[in-house]
């Protein structure tokens, strides 16, 4: 469903850390911030409530499951925005957790939900692995997507899906204009690698990319480390906002026309063959 009008949107970057109230603290003033600021949509980094070790977000997922979806219901009404809840764990079967993004409505109405399906397990460095397969259950591999006449088409997607082209392929193909892509990119993956795969997903797509991010030393031990560069980039690949490499927001204006004159001029979407 395309939409009619531009309007402001922002993506906020965290250091979020283990303490849950804390991190909705911080969310909720960089919410509000960005509110002020004339932002209709507001999105959220992968794990805003709680980033620490894997199997200490597993043994948390009771409690932020039962505060997170109400802290995003209200907060998404108390300001009047669309809101996109990044990602939180949710619990699965067999001590496993659901890696979950989220967008509520304006009324605080849960419109889409979204499990992430492709898992982090990956050997960077000797003394640098993620296993998140070891304590996540992958979702459904099915596009989530919500469209309205007032913020578009938007496709819900969480960090690794961003190396995986062929789902952001089936979000186009399913009416999302907008690519939601809350992410904690490591700062050995994210140097090299997040800005060029952000820019190739919002050009191959001709669509928005809408990155939310976290930034810095996370943990007890403080021994993760997070890229940052929350992101909005237009679908000609033009960089819009880039919070920088400290906790904040960016600010850019999704508009409808931008988006048609890009897919006019670069018409890619209607010429595959395959």
């Amino acid at each position: 469903m395309m939409f009619s009008s531009q309007y402001k949107a922002a993506v906020v970057q965290m250091n979020s850390q283990i303490e849950l109230d804390d991190n909705l603290e911080n969310a909720y003033q960089f919410i509000r911030q960005a509110a002020k600021k004339g932002a209709k949509v507001v999105g959220l980094p992968e794990n805003f409530s709680f980033l620490g070790g894997l199997k200490m977000r597993q043994n948390k997922a009771d409690e932020i499951t039962k505060r997170v979806p109400d802290f995003l219901a209200d907060t998404a009404k108390e300001f009047g925005i669309y809101l996109m809840g990044g990602s939180y764990p949710v619990p699965a079967a067999e001590g496993k957790v659901f890696n979950r993004s989220s967008l509520y409505n304006p009324d605080g109405e849960l419109l889409v939900e979204y499990d992430k399906i492709h898992l982090f397990d990956v050997s960077l460095k000797d003394d640098e692995s993620y296993r998140e397969s070891d304590y996540v259950e992958p979702g459904q591999p099915e596009p989530a997507i919500h469209s309205d006449g007032v913020i578009g088409g938007w496709g819900l997607s969480v960090c690794y899906d961003l190396r995986f082209p062929e789902y952001y392929r089936k979000l186009t193909e399913g009416g999302a204009d907008i690519l939601s892509i809350p992410s904690a990119f490591t700062y050995t993956t994210g140097k090299v690698h997040w800005e060029t795969l952000l820019k190739a997903r919002a050009i191959e797509n001709t669509s928005y990319v809408f990155a939310p991010a976290q930034t810095g030393r996370h943990g007890v031990k403080k021994d993760r480390k997070t890229w940052g560069h929350a992101m909005i980039i237009d679908p000609w690949g033009d960089i819009l906002g880039d919070a920088g490499t400290e906790p904040g927001i960016a600010c850019a204006e999704i508009d409808p026309h931008r988006l048609e004159e890009v897919r006019r001029a670069i018409p890619s979407l209607k010429h595959r063959r395959l």
